[in-house]
């Protein structure tokens, strides 16, 4: 039986295991569908401490990986889809895999949400719908391009989309944007990015190949409908926690997100189960908060083992 299990290698997990393998716990790290979480879709990371000029996302996971790995944290690819979780010990199941662990951490993230209509799974992945620019944006070269969404996440996708894109089309239900005031302004005075406000996506619309030509939208005040031309969609509306196989086990909020006990932001109410990053915060969502929770996670976690030793 493990000490420690940490689910997902995020800025979260990863933290978790640094501090965890520090402690000589030997934390088992499992990794699920996307190694390295989100962060590992982000061309540039401006705001995380100690990189004046900006770190690549990808990089910055790797090192974190490494950092975890070098004091004795195990990473293994596994994708947990049901859990047990008792008293004395918590069982966790990936497929026919069985895992068992004194204590775990959820560090599950989130994924990214889409919008249901039609068109968007029939031309997703590589037929010109994706929700990550850094991933498929140079396929873009020269073309033009829209964005769908109003927070940090769209601007983000839209100023980095220009450097690849002729234009790139921005919109959005409202008639401003969510996102923060200095990722607003540099989207909206971009010479690349047109918004189109109080407007939804009703249709992805294929050429004869079946990959995206247009998008169908419907301004939401006049019910008026048109066509925007574009060769990629990226969807950029937020994301949904990863915590299906919690449901019924651990409290969950009304959008899924883990809920941890009120004076605590990384306890559960099951001794030994603890949780950081995007899969219990959906306020702050940064990198820096989600290593935070991971830290403060693996320390409730190493406490509490050495309590029941």
């Amino acid at each position: 039986m493990e000490n420690i299990i940490i689910l997902g290698t995020g800025c979260a997990g990863f933290t978790a295991g640094i501090y965890t393998a520090r402690a000589n716990l030997r934390p088992l790290i499992l990794e699920g569908k996307q190694p390295g979480g989100q962060l590992t879709t982000t061309s540039e990371v401006e705001n995380f401490p100690g990189f004046p000029e900006g770190v690549d996302g990808f990089s910055l996971m790797d090192q974190l990986r490494k950092q975890a790995t070098k004091f004795g944290a195990r990473v293994e690819n596994a994708y947990v889809d049901r859990v047990e979780f008792h008293q004395d010990k918590k069982v966790l199941f990936a497929g026919e895999k069985r895992f068992e662990a004194h204590s775990v951490i959820i560090a599950t993230g989130a994924a990214p949400r889409l919008l249901g209509i039609p068109g968007e799974q029939e031309m997703y992945g590589g037929k010109g719908v994706t929700t990550c620019a850094t991933c498929d944006g140079a396929f873009y070269r020269g073309m033009e391009v829209v964005v769908v969404g109003g927070g940090d996440s769209a601007c983000e996708e839209a100023l980095f989309l220009t450097r690849f894109c002729k234009k790139v089309t921005l919109v959005h239900r409202r008639d401003e944007l969510r996102a923060s005031q200095i990722m607003a302004k540099r989207t909206l005075e971009h010479e690349k990015i047109q918004p189109i406000w109080n407007s939804s996506v009703e249709e992805i619309l294929a050429d004869e190949e079946g990959k995206a030509r247009a998008i169908r939208i419907k301004n939401l005040k006049s019910e008026e409908q048109s066509e925007v031309a574009c060769k990629g969609v990226f969807i950029a509306i937020g994301h949904i926690p990863n915590t299906k196989p919690f449901q019924g086990i651990i409290p969950l909020d009304e959008n899924g997100y883990l809920i941890p006990e009120e004076k605590s932001m990384v306890k559960t109410s099951i001794p030994g189960i603890y949780v950081a990053g995007d899969c219990a915060d959906h306020v702050f969502r940064q990198a820096i908060t989600a290593a935070g929770m991971g830290c403060q996670a693996a320390i409730e976690a190493e406490r509490w083992l050495a309590e029941k030793k």
